[in-house]
């Protein structure tokens, strides 16, 4: 008897349980539900906490990213007046239910004071479709200060987000700041307000725009069970660089486009910095340095792919700077394949794109990227070979760029190029 009343007794809180969460969570499939309704009821029977993770059937994803990194020379600080508000807008690749976004001060020296945030759909330009704009809390408050070196992860917020939709990520700096953390070429115009918080105005009164990315560096989307992404660590070629600004259409882009339409789960993350190398911190921190950052520690990571090296050849030859041998590459791309596998990560890897007429070029360049090419195509070492250098360079000259695909400074392609890389991966790499 006494079971059976402690039985009826659990029944009746997991009913009260059970009712708060459908309210919480409006969206929630049937199944779901009943998961729940299952965990608690169990739960209270044989005794213990309700295990809230067990019912769940969804994943976290990352679903956008951009590789945060400090002002150089070819990224200057930038500076904001006290009460300054970013409107920053970001193309999601994969779509949720719930959303949570990464912010960062990794690369401030002083801590970061973000006096509010909000998340919403973007309707057009600044504008947020009024219905969507959600207030975004840090462990439950309204607002967060970010020590220097560290970054912050937002409270979920609900919000039916569509794969390939534009999210406006809003957030107020009370007090004047030194940008010591971006993303500098966004290839994405982004708003800013000044003189107040216009965080959850639908269209905030626009003083500027710029075409970087300030202490954002991902947003996260509850996604269906099996639901994983690709992280892409790159240089100029992955962030997209030449590509037409607030077009998406880097090769990144074009790999989603291509993922949603054959209905494969897997969001993709553009880990891309502009001047990045794999084995020198000089343009952000070197590839092997953020590799656990941007990559291994990125929500729902199952795949990684890797595009970078030329910066490391052509850079790496000028007289400023150190030179780097193919062997130096080759040992750098060990290290990332070594940590992928520790985590269970298939990394795939890009052979590099030609660049002879490019700023940088030398015959000695070319022969390490003709090694480094080689390395990648043979050596068995990375899970699968994405070739990139096929897919772009000109046939009758094969170490120039095909013409169709040169933006004109004969190392980054333009639309076309990148969409003719975005086409050359093979989807059953991510079944």
């Amino acid at each position: 008897m006494r079971t059976i009343v402690q039985a009826l007794a659990a029944l009746s809180r997991g009913a009260v349980r059970l009712r708060a969460a459908a309210a919480a969570r409006p969206n929630l499939p049937r199944r779901v539900l009943l998961a729940v309704a299952t965990s608690i009821c169990l739960s209270g029977v044989i005794g213990g906490s309700t295990a809230w993770a067990l019912w769940s059937d969804e994943v976290w994803v990352v679903t956008w990213a951009a590789g945060p990194h400090a002002g150089n020379e070819f990224a200057p600080y930038t500076q904001f007046a006290a009460q300054t508000t970013l409107r920053q807008i970001v193309r999601v690749s994969s779509g949720g239910t719930r959303v949570r976004v990464r912010l960062s001060n990794e690369s401030g020296s002083q801590p970061l004071v973000i006096g509010a945030a909000h998340v919403g759909l973007r309707s057009s330009g600044a504008g947020v479709v009024p219905a969507s704009d959600r207030l975004l809390t840090f462990g439950g408050a309204n607002s967060v200060t970010i020590p220097a070196g560290a970054p912050a992860l937002s409270d979920p917020v609900t919000l039916d987000v569509p794969a390939q939709s534009d999210l406006a990520v809003s957030i107020y700096l009370p007090n004047a700041v030194t940008a010591g953390t971006r993303h500098y070429f966004s290839l994405q115009t982004n708003y800013l307000s000044q003189f107040g918080d216009y965080t959850g105005m639908p269209v905030p009164p626009v003083s500027s725009t710029v075409q970087s990315y300030f202490f954002l560096t991902a947003v996260d989307v509850l996604s269906v069970t099996g639901a994983s992404a690709v992280a892409v660590l790159g240089d100029s070629i992955t962030d997209g660089y030449r590509s037409t600004t607030d077009a998406n259409r880097r090769w990144t882009n074009v790999l989603t486009e291509r993922l949603q339409a054959a209905r494969i789960p897997v969001a993709v993350a553009n880990e891309g910095i502009s001047a990045n190398r794999v084995v020198r911190n000089v343009t952000g921190a070197s590839a092997i340095t953020r590799f656990d950052r941007d990559v291994l520690a990125q929500a729902g990571v199952k795949y990684a792919i890797v595009l970078e090296g030329i910066n490391d050849i052509g850079l790496g030859a000028l007289a400023s700077a150190e030179p780097v041998t193919a062997d130096q590459l080759i040992a750098g791309y060990r290290q990332l394949i070594a940590r992928a596998h520790q985590k269970g990560v298939r990394i795939f890897g890009a052979t590099l794109p030609p660049f002879e007429g490019a700023g940088y070029y030398s015959a000695e360049g070319e022969g390490k990227r003709q090694a480094v090419n080689n390395w990648i195509r043979t050596s068995g070492e990375y899970d699968a070979v994405i070739d990139f250098d096929q897919a772009i360079r000109d046939p009758g000259h094969p170490s120039r760029l095909r013409p169709l695909y040169d933006s004109g400074d004969h190392l980054h392609p333009n639309d076309a190029g990148y969409r003719a890389m975005g086409q050359a991966i093979v989807l059953q790499l991510f079944q």
